[in-house]
């Protein structure tokens, strides 16, 4: 429950900021060209608000909503979800939306757009000149890879180095390398001293990667232990430094990943069990350890409650670490930004397959990417993550988003004519009723997952 909590925190306040960052966006512009402002709000106020407030000499009134999806500023004379045309029969006055240029509405329109991805540039660059940038280089992985059952039926094997595909060569242990392997024809693997090409699938891409539920490629790390936490089950049990494993309850265990695999297995079997006894009983463990004097010796173990040993395994290689000065991050960070809009972009392909529809998500998913502990580091990628993805959504030309809007207003431009508040009106309805639509799906998927 305590996760659960620390998870809908971290999502609320990512949302309320960008939501706020967004609506700061259009309301910067319409100031910027004199346009009135009449509300401000975070989060939606149907028959009531939280909070509202108006300051003195003000034509704003700023206020909090009952409805946490989203937020709004409502801009006079614009047909949107907050007026509709019969709310402007009346002669257009000087601060009005309608009364402005196209240029200026157009960049009134795509001033939440600009300001959620000029933050999401920020965010990364500050993440850069704070933490850095950390990334596990392919060549050093000298152990080789973990591969899932379904990747070794087209030829992969554990321990294989992956090098290249027929395009490129393989750089980073990342997002874009499983998309290159997603998207290739032949990818090269180095195993046992030799290189060996391994022919990919016409019809496979990224969802396609986790269908037996395992990840398609991860790094095959040594049972070996390199730390023991004090106090915990492992140091109870005998567990020391340099202590290699070989069986887990009788199974036997040939890396950190097999390991890890059979923990999962149990933590699985014990969300199925009621009696508190039974799953007690399941947390205790039976481990076969290669001594680092070449001993064999039999522990017994007690898992803690979250079904975890206590130790700390022997990695088999060193991460890469780059940090950046103040203004060495802009450019690292803006970087770093350009490809993740670039990476979501191209796997909006797979939205439109039945995989895709049924992969969608609603507000579990998204709360479920941030960490059920807080970290800030993790916080704040996730948010910049985020603010990319409602910059995207927001300029795609969907009536009721920000993009139909630019797409009438490209049409005033080009054919030199506007819309009818009419057209516009029911424009405004349809998109509404395919934002909903696509909201009521994506969270009902959401149950699926969480009953079934």
């Amino acid at each position: 429950m305590e996760t659960v909590l620390i998870r809908a925190l971290q999502l609320m306040m990512s949302l309320a900021l960008l939501v706020i960052i967004h609506e700061g966006g259009h309301f910067f512009f319409a100031k910027l060209f004199k346009v009135r402002v009449t509300k401000f709000y975070l989060f939606f106020d149907p028959w009531f608000s939280l909070f509202k407030w108006k300051p003195k000499n003000s034509e704003t009134e700023y206020g909090i909503g009952w409805v946490p999806l989203g937020g709004y500023v409502q801009i006079a004379g614009m047909v949107d979800e907050t007026q509709n045309s019969e709310d402007l029969n009346h002669p257009v006055e000087p601060w009005e939306f309608r009364a402005k240029p196209a240029w200026q509405r157009l960049l009134i329109m795509v001033g939440g757009v600009l300001v959620n991805f000029v933050a999401a540039l920020f965010i990364y660059s500050m993440i850069m000149f704070t933490w850095g940038d950390s990334y596990v280089s392919v060549p050093d992985l000298k152990n080789g890879m973990k591969f899932s059952p379904q990747a070794q039926a087209m030829g992969f094997r554990d321990g294989d180095i992956l090098l290249r595909t027929n395009e490129a060569a393989f750089d980073k242990l990342d997002a874009d390398m499983l998309r290159a392997i997603a998207d290739a024809q032949t990818v090269t693997v180095l195993r046992d001293g030799q290189e060996v090409s391994i022919s990919m699938p016409e019809e496979f891409g990224l969802l396609d990667m986790n269908k037996d539920g395992k990840p398609f490629v991860s790094i095959l790390t040594p049972a070996v232990v390199d730390s023991v936490m004090s106090g915990s089950p492992a140091a109870q049990a005998g567990l020391q430094r340099g202590d290699r494993f070989v069986a887990f309850n009788g199974r036997p265990v040939g890396s950190h990943n097999d390991f890890m695999d059979y923990i999962a297995a149990l933590r699985a079997k014990s969300d199925s069990i009621t009696l508190p006894e039974k799953v007690e009983a399941l947390r205790n463990v039976e481990l076969v350890v290669v001594r680092a004097t070449g001993v064999q010796d039999t522990l017994k173990a007690q898992l803690n409650p979250d079904f975890m040993l206590g130790f700390v395994s022997n990695r088999g290689y060193e991460p890469t670490y780059v940090t950046y000065g103040f203004w060495e991050s802009f450019p690292a960070g803006t970087a770093y930004g350009i490809n993740v809009l670039k990476g979501y972009v191209d796997d909006l392909k797979y939205v439109f397959t039945k995989e895709g529809a049924n992969s969608l998500g609603g507000f579990g998913t998204i709360g479920s990417i941030f960490p059920a502990t807080w970290d800030w580091y993790l916080f704040w990628k996730m948010t910049a993550f985020l603010s990319i993805i409602l910059a995207f959504m927001n300029i795609l030309p969907i009536p009721a988003l920000d993009g139909g809007h630019v797409l009438f207003l490209l049409y005033e431009i080009i054919a030199r004519r506007k819309p009818s508040d009419k057209f516009m009106e029911r424009a405004q309805m349809i998109g509404m009723i395919i934002l909903f639509g696509l909201m009521i799906w994506a969270n009902f998927n959401d149950v699926l997952r969480f009953l079934f």
